[in-house]
């Protein structure tokens, strides 16, 4: 996983629940990293598992909650360090249409080494999206969070049904329909 998922992570525990929480993640997890994280790095995507399981733990905090957080974080970092992926579309549809065939295709180009997630997407009409998520690391509400702060980016309130279409949780459908 790529570092820029650690460090952004880390940034926003600080955020919200302050350096000392950082440092006892830190502290408290059996890293191989060592937690220490570039951005550019590639790590084992068990310790952000390990992390956003103790911070759970440490705030009571559902980890699905703590995922979708995270998405709204995340989402906003991207924005900021790649608006060209955000400015080429010109709806939340095209937008999350564009992640698997565009912004996917540019962010290996940068990072070979990169594993991300796949997403299948159809366009049920013009107001409903189908999205499929399919990941072995099993974050489909990270997904969650960055598809809710599209929707309001592009200023399209939204209603997000999620199934599990594996019990595991490798691969989860989102039904996406815009508000009337």
């Amino acid at each position: 996983m790529k570092g820029i998922v650690f460090t952004e992570f880390l940034e926003m525990v600080e955020q919200h629940h302050g350096y000392a929480t950082v440092d006892f993640l830190l502290e408290n997890c059996d890293l191989p990293s060592g937690g220490s994280y570039t951005a550019v790095g590639t790590y084992d995507h068990r310790e952000i598992v390990q992390l956003i399981s103790l911070l759970s733990n440490k705030t009571e905090t559902p980890i699905p909650s703590l995922l979708r957080s995270f998405g709204h974080h995340l989402f906003g970092i991207f924005n900021v360090t790649y608006p060209s992926f955000f400015k080429k579309a010109t709806s939340s549809f095209d937008f999350l249409e564009s992640i698997e065939h565009y912004i996917h295709v540019e962010v290996r180009k940068l990072y070979p080494d990169a594993e991300l997630p796949t997403f299948h997407t159809k366009r049920i009409n013009s107001n409903q999206l189908e999205m499929i998520y399919v990941s072995d690391r099993r974050m489909s509400a990270l997904a969650y969070g960055l598809i809710e702060k599209a929707m309001e980016f592009y200023k399209e309130p939204c209603t997000i049904q999620e199934e599990h279409i594996d019990p595991s949780g490798q691969e989860v459908k989102f039904l996406i329909t815009k508000d009337a």
